[in-house]
């Protein structure tokens, strides 16, 4: 059975521990030319369904990063008064760039009493051997959380999606980051372009089946948001009916399945039912911008999206 993340961080900690959405400045190898796909494209825009503010649209801007902190706290102080934080470094590759400076920054955020936690977002093949040391480093610290998007197992979906990299790619760098002693996280994508059902719960499969033992899972539905190439992709789709956008199914094309709530919740519900024990979720549903956000217009009501998924899963939780 897994846990949630609110019961791990209560058990672990003793207190309620809240996310800062930050930015390293980090930029992608997936959007400046440095991959070259096998048909010899060099890719500048990021993965299809990646924003151009790099799935980070709720972070702060690049600045100062004390700055930052004291005003992703000023937010968080409106709705709670927490006095411990995640230092969550969302947007883009937060492991690609200069080390001497990702050190510097990581290592003052590691340093402020207040912050209990660093979770970095980043891709499997940006973890190179000094960044790796550094990130060894930053955990005898304060404990590093390594976020990796995988969001498919299956290599012809990565290709379509341009991830820019293979499974034996994750697979190595999965291992290198539980062999320096860090907790990793595994993002995965329900409703990418062409996946049945089974293909979505396979890679949950995958995922369950990891040795060592997978720390932490995110899980969301496809965000289509405008200004991707996947929102192109979606738009331009045969069968499309705009109409039916908060419904069920929006397209006649079995490419861009858009599930509505009640099947994505269920669908989570049986992903959930195969995670080994201890695997601690860290997300079930995705709520992109309002302002961007083309499908699926229920993800919107997160509370109510939330509310059926906590309600589907109720018996399946570690106390």
């Amino acid at each position: 059975m897994p846990q949630r993340l609110s019961t791990y961080l209560q058990n672990t900690y003793g207190k309620k521990i809240y996310r800062l959405s930050l930015s390293s400045g980090c930029s992608c190898p997936n959007r400046d030319g440095h991959i070259v796909l096998p048909d010899g494209r060099t890719l500048t825009q990021g993965c299809s369904f990646c924003s151009e503010g790099g799935s980070g649209e709720f972070a702060s801007g690049f600045t100062d990063i004390d700055t930052q902190i004291d005003l992703a706290k000023k937010i968080i102080a409106k709705k709670t008064n927490a006095r411990s934080f995640i230092a969550y470094f969302q947007s883009y590759t937060n492991t690609y760039g200069n080390v001497s400076r990702l050190s510097s920054l990581y290592r003052q955020v590691a340093d402020r009493s207040d912050i209990e936690i660093l979770s970095i977002g980043t891709r499997p093949d940006c973890l190179d051997p000094d960044i790796m040391e550094m990130l060894k480093d930053l955990n005898a610290v304060k404990p590093v959380w390594i976020e990796l998007g995988l969001q498919t197992v299956h290599e012809k979906t990565a290709a379509r999606i341009d991830r820019g990299y293979m499974l034996e790619t994750f697979e190595a760098s999965y291992l290198r980051l539980k062999e320096a002693g860090l907790s990793v996280i595994v993002h995965v994508i329900f409703g990418l372009p062409g996946e049945s059902k089974e293909d979505m719960l396979d890679t949950v499969r995958y995922l369950s089946a990891l040795a060592p033992e997978l720390d932490g899972i995110k899980i969301q539905n496809l965000q289509i948001l405008k200004g991707t190439r996947i929102c192109d992709e979606y738009l331009k789709s045969p069968g499309r009916k705009p109409e039916a956008r908060t419904g069920g199914n929006s397209t006649e094309n079995p490419d861009f399945y858009i599930m509505s709530m009640e099947e994505y919740t269920d669908l989570v519900a049986e992903a959930l039912a195969l995670l080994p024990k201890n695997t601690v979720v860290h997300r079930m549903t995705g709520d992109g911008p309002r302002w961007l956000l083309v499908e699926p217009l229920w993800s919107l009501d997160k509370k109510k999206v939330l509310n059926m998924l906590n309600q589907k899963t109720k018996n399946f939780w570690l106390p």
